[in-house]
């Protein structure tokens, strides 16, 4: 059993922002973070879950993944994505992440459960931590799904 912790923030909504994720075998731990200088917080909610399931090594484990996002946790647990799917994710935003989570989703068997978050869960607290940490480095990547998306709606406009 995997027991995952996941967190994402946003400095401002666009800004930047960042993810944070602790994952947990027994008496292992392994924590991930990243930060973006322009992005979502539902992108990093998102992404969080994404690079936890990414770093599991072996397919077809049991995982648990604890989030704070309403977001994330009903549209998988809800089923929205497998429809969004069914419409190629028309209108919807973050197809480019809920692609990425699609294909390695089934890898594994998955359950999420939302927690309320700044609740004083330690583990959610700590992820918490990692995203903002990461959100206020000096080494902020590109979040290219959003920032290609933002240009192409500004084109639109025009």
């Amino acid at each position: 059993m995997i027991t995952v912790y996941t967190d994402g923030a946003s400095r401002g909504n666009p800004g930047p922002g960042g993810y944070g994720t602790v994952i947990k075998k027994g008496t292992r731990r392994k924590e991930i973070s990243e930060g973006f200088r322009m992005t979502t917080n539902n992108r990093m909610e998102l992404l969080a879950v994404i690079v936890a399931l990414e770093a599991l090594l072996k397919p077809n484990l049991d995982v648990t993944i604890y989030s704070d996002s309403k977001y994330v946790v009903d549209s998988i647990e809800k089923k929205w994505v497998f429809g969004w799917v069914k419409k190629n994710f028309k209108d919807k935003k973050n197809a480019d992440l809920w692609k990425r989570f699609l294909k390695v989703y089934p890898q594994h068997k998955v359950r999420m459960i939302w927690v309320k978050g700044h609740a004083g869960n330690p583990e959610n607290e700590r992820c918490d931590q990692l995203a903002t940490e990461a959100a206020d480095s000096n080494d902020l990547k590109i979040d290219l799904g959003y920032e290609n998306e933002m240009n192409r709606t500004k084109g639109n406009l025009l």
